[in-house]
């Protein structure tokens, strides 16, 4: 039995291709976003907020990767988990940095979660898209 496990992490090379696809998505969508990227255990390995990104975005951002990470799942998945949960859904919703809304994605390699990216800036629909373009760039 061994008392030790080993986790993967996202690279720093890795984290800056998924800043740069989502930064030309929100480029090409024209919302000035926020991306943050945590690595696997929830702390921040990359982040750019882009000229224009709304103040506030820099924390919903963080969050919103620090979420997806925390517990495996994207940040939108969490409103129907808690939705038709009363307890859960007026308790949970004051967790520090929870956020129940789209725009936060795990990141994995394989089965492996390597980090979490976060985005906000505009709605958590145009996060979402621009979020997803930056996982899209690990694909490829």
């Amino acid at each position: 039995m061994t008392n030790t496990m080993t986790r993967l992490s996202i690279t720093q090379a890795a984290s800056e291709r998924l800043i740069a696809a989502a930064a030309a998505k929100a480029t090409e969508i024209g919302v000035p976003m926020v991306i943050a990227i945590v690595d696997e255990s929830g702390l921040l390995k990359a982040f750019r907020r882009m000229d224009g990104a709304p103040s506030l975005s820099i924390d919903i951002a963080t969050n919103k990767a620090f979420t997806s990470v925390s517990f495996g799942i994207p940040t939108h998945s969490w409103f129907d988990f808690i939705k038709n949960d009363p307890p859960l859904l007026h308790s949970i919703v004051h967790t520090p940095r929870l956020v129940a809304f789209g725009g936060g994605y795990p990141i994995k390699e394989g089965d492996h979660m390597i980090g979490g990216i976060g985005v906000s800036g505009g709605h958590y629909d145009q996060d979402m898209v621009v979020a997803e373009a930056g996982l899209a760039a690990l694909a490829g």
